[in-house]
């Protein structure tokens, strides 16, 4: 196999952004990590690819923890395990810069806030059978997150798509996604196209035949034989029952929903009222998607209930990410492994763009919405480090001020 340098691949300018990069700061305290994270959680609007978008804002740009391509090796690798992505992606980050403790802080950070938030309104929605309508706050910060999405893609993609292969690995996933083909298919795929492609010439020779081990093996212990039936106590029984999701639940957190009405709703323990308001929550909220779990632990057991739903669907995230994290590194030191890594990481960047196109479609829906967006990506572009809090609460104030225009 032909030998490529970091030049043959890259761009000159690409590489001068990445040497920059390559001076990472030191690791972080375990309160930084609580601080970082905490703030993400409390204003990370926009589902997993906008999470991401952020954390890579974040961690790569402004804190300089990560280097990118290190940030993408472990997206790749969220994206082949069960839950939440977003999350996992944060335990990661906690894992590589504080161990353990710091896994467990950097991912308590990052959904408490939005748990506390789901909670109070669960209370409200229990108390007075309706919730809030932010339709305003949402109509301007959704613009801004599509510009944090669009500049990700900028960013992540300039560092995953390397060269030819890695660039049709990427459209060929974006086209297939509209197609209704299945994610960890298309990533799978990917991974495996672009490592046979790269080491075309090892296939010649038998012996090399017996290296392509692919690590990634990653699958939950069954958890049917679980019960959550009613004879256990009430919080108890969600407990278990969002552990087992946690565990199996792959994609999109939006998956959570046909989980939920396969426990909850057929066994009329929710009504499906109750998991469209729950669905209403989880889209006017920052956070995880997944702290839907805990609106509907709050409807099915109270208090405990809402702590044992939060905790059951996330427990299953800080349980694989320690085990599955050591190998990561390891995954670049062989042509095959490093290349199905690649492969992935393609992959992700063209499920990303699906999905901000998808979201793009539902958000840029008048002048109003296009000029936010653009003038947040053209800030973004010409600041990369200016703090994304800003600018949502920009977005923010100019809904509350465009509904009154309206009114």
């Amino acid at each position: 196999m032909p030998e490529y340098t970091k030049e043959d691949l890259e761009p000159e300018s690409l590489l001068n952004d990445q040497d920059q990069e390559t001076q990472l700061s030191a690791k972080p305290q375990l309160w930084e990590l609580a601080v970082v994270f905490a703030k993400l959680g409390a204003i990370a609007f926009g589902g997993p690819a906008a999470h991401i978008a952020q954390i890579e804002l974040e961690v790569v740009q402004r804190h300089r923890w990560l280097s990118r391509e290190k940030l993408l090796d472990l997206l790749g690798i969220t994206n082949l395990i069960p839950g939440p992505n977003s999350t996992e992606l944060v335990i990661h980050v906690g894992l590589e810069q504080g161990g353990w403790l710091g896994a467990i802080v950097a991912g308590a950070s990052f959904i408490i806030p939005a748990m506390l938030l789901v909670w109070g309104l669960a209370i409200v929605y229990v108390e007075y059978q309706t919730i809030p309508t932010v339709g305003w706050l949402l109509y301007g910060v959704k613009p801004v997150i599509i510009a944090i999405i669009a500049q990700a893609l900028w960013k992540l993609g300039r560092s995953a798509l390397k060269n030819a292969t890695t660039w049709s690995a990427g459209i060929f996933v974006l086209v297939l996604y509209f197609l209704n083909v299945n994610e960890i298919v298309l990533m799978l795929g990917a991974g495996v196209a672009v490592t046979l492609v790269r080491n075309l010439s090892f296939l010649k020779n038998p012996k090399s035949l017996s290296s392509i081990l692919f690590p990634f093996s990653f699958f939950p212990l069954p958890l049917s034989a679980v019960t959550t039936e009613t004879t256990l106590k009430p919080w108890t029984a969600v407990f278990f029952s969002f552990v087992k999701i946690g565990s199996v639940l792959y994609g999109s957190g939006y998956v959570l929903l046909a989980f939920v009405q396969q426990e909850f709703v057929d066994r009329n323990w929710l009504t499906s009222q109750q998991l469209l308001d729950a669905v209403a929550i989880g889209q006017f909220t920052p956070g995880p998607v997944l702290t839907t779990a805990t609106f509907i632990g709050y409807i099915l057991a109270g208090n405990l209930g809402a702590i044992a739903a939060t905790i059951g669907i996330f427990l299953p995230a800080f349980i694989l990410v320690p085990v599955i994290n050591p190998f990561v590194s390891k995954l670049r030191k062989s042509p095959w492994t490093a290349g199905f890594l690649d492969g992935v990481n393609a992959a992700s960047i063209g499920l990303m763009a699906a999905v901000a196109w998808e979201l793009g479609r539902g958000t840029l829906i008048d002048i109003w919405t296009v000029l936010v967006a653009i003038a947040s990506l053209a800030i973004l572009l010409k600041f990369p480090k200016v703090n994304s809090a800003w600018l949502i609460i920009v977005g923010g104030a100019i809904g509350w001020l465009l509904k009154f225009k309206t009114v």
